[in-house]
């Protein structure tokens, strides 16, 4: 933040040492590129980052006008409005008000326009009374043209793909339609083939499909997950497909670092690989507990298990076991490992005598900092990797 007060913090508000340093710690938290702050009791603007002219073009006489005027017309009228509502219903009770984070499309005078991410906060005084609304604006047009990038590189993986699929689609209808004195070994080929084919159809529109694409960059994702709640998904998924599962938790922190919807999606794998190999009649365990130095998710479920001489190539792209039933792509264990190596933690198998197969996602609980990213030496393509952690390998 620049250590210049720019001449609205000569405005008529003045707040005490104690307050002045709880406002810029405030500011110092909320990280933006141009800090601000507006007195409560007169909504006048007491501080603005002079870098603002930058970034936007406007002066602090132009905030501190709009503020006093609430001119509708004024350029600047979407991006100061709201103070009187806001602390209306804060005074009401509304806790929701005292954080918000807003996007503008602000205009500059020059006639361009910067998408802005406005951060703010209310403080209070010692009764509980809003003194001080304290905020940053930051420039986001680098996320957006990185989000833009990310929607054309999944578009053209989608048209990629689908391409050859709709070639091998059509090809196996055609076979299938005239090939009528096929053996019943062919034609149950055949149907392998097309259902591998809708299947990967099917993920291409759920996941690189252009709809898909724009929902994931209309708002900034959530970058937290509860390991609760993973595991009442979960537990939610197997009723959903007719079974029982029961959850066993201890010591889970109420939050960790991640991407809540990676994290999903390898834990989906892991129980409809429960649901395909687990005895009609059996309840699939989930699992989660506290390590000293992260958390641990687990499935297990009462199946025969992975065969031995296999355990250190079933994450593997591409691979499936020797008592592997039904129909698939070898894909869902490699993808899991993927997602989990990406957030810094490891994935294993074990085989439990009586109790059946076992898969622990081990994570770390990182609640502060930045996710960390795969552990050094690990690649998604390195297949039937066990990771080791400080020296040890999980088991």
């Amino acid at each position: 933040m620049n250590g210049h007060a720019s001449e609205a913090s000569q405005g008529p508000v003045r707040s005490s040492d104690n307050m002045l340093v709880e406002q810029f710690r405030a500011i110092a938290e909320l990280r933006g590129d141009v800090a601000w702050i507006v007195d409560c009791a007169s909504a006048t603007l007491s501080y603005i980052s002079p870098s603002v002219r930058d970034l936007l073009g406007y002066e602090a006489a132009d905030f501190i006008k709009q503020l006093s005027s609430q001119q509708a017309e004024s350029p600047l009228a979407a991006l100061c409005a709201g103070l009187p509502q806001r602390l209306a219903r804060f005074n009401a009770g509304d806790q929701s008000r005292r954080e918000l984070l807003r996007h503008v499309e602000q205009l500059r005078p020059d006639g361009s326009t910067v998408p802005l991410e406005v951060r703010s906060t209310l403080l209070t005084d010692a009764s509980g009374k809003p003194c001080a609304l304290v905020g940053v604006l930051i420039d986001a047009s680098a996320a957006r043209a990185r989000a833009e990038e990310q929607r054309r590189f999944a578009s053209m993986l989608n048209h990629e793909f689908r391409t050859p699929l709709s070639t091998i689609d059509g090809a196996i209808q055609r076979l299938e339609a005239t090939a009528t004195q096929a053996d019943e070994p062919t034609r149950q080929r055949y149907r392998k083939i097309q259902a591998a084919v809708d299947r990967l159809i099917g993920m291409l529109d759920q996941y690189l499909s252009p709809d898909r694409m724009d929902e994931i960059g209309s708002a900034r994702q959530p970058d937290t997950v509860a390991p609760e709640l993973l595991l009442q998904e979960a537990a939610a998924q197997v009723s959903a497909a007719g079974g029982s599962a029961r959850i066993e938790s201890s010591g889970l922190p109420p939050l960790i670092r991640a991407q809540p919807n990676a994290l999903r999606l390898a834990l989906k794998v892991l129980v409809d690989n429960a649901l395909q190999y687990s005895p009609p009649g059996h309840a699939i365990i989930l699992a989660g507990y506290a390590t000293a130095d992260g958390i641990e998710l687990s499935v297990r479920d009462q199946g025969q298990g992975v065969p031995p001489a296999e355990m250190a190539m079933i994450f593997g792209k591409g691979c499936r076991g020797s008592n592997a039933v039904g129909t698939g792509s070898g894909l869902g264990l490699y993808m899991a490992r993927s997602v989990i190596e990406v957030h810094g933690g490891t994935i294993d198998v074990q085989n439990v005598p009586l109790s059946g197969p076992v898969f622990k996602i081990w994570l770390p609980a990182q609640r502060a900092a930045g996710k960390r990213v795969a552990p050094e030496g690990s690649s998604s393509d390195n297949s039937g990797n066990q990771h080791t952690r400080e020296g040890t390998a999980r088991k």
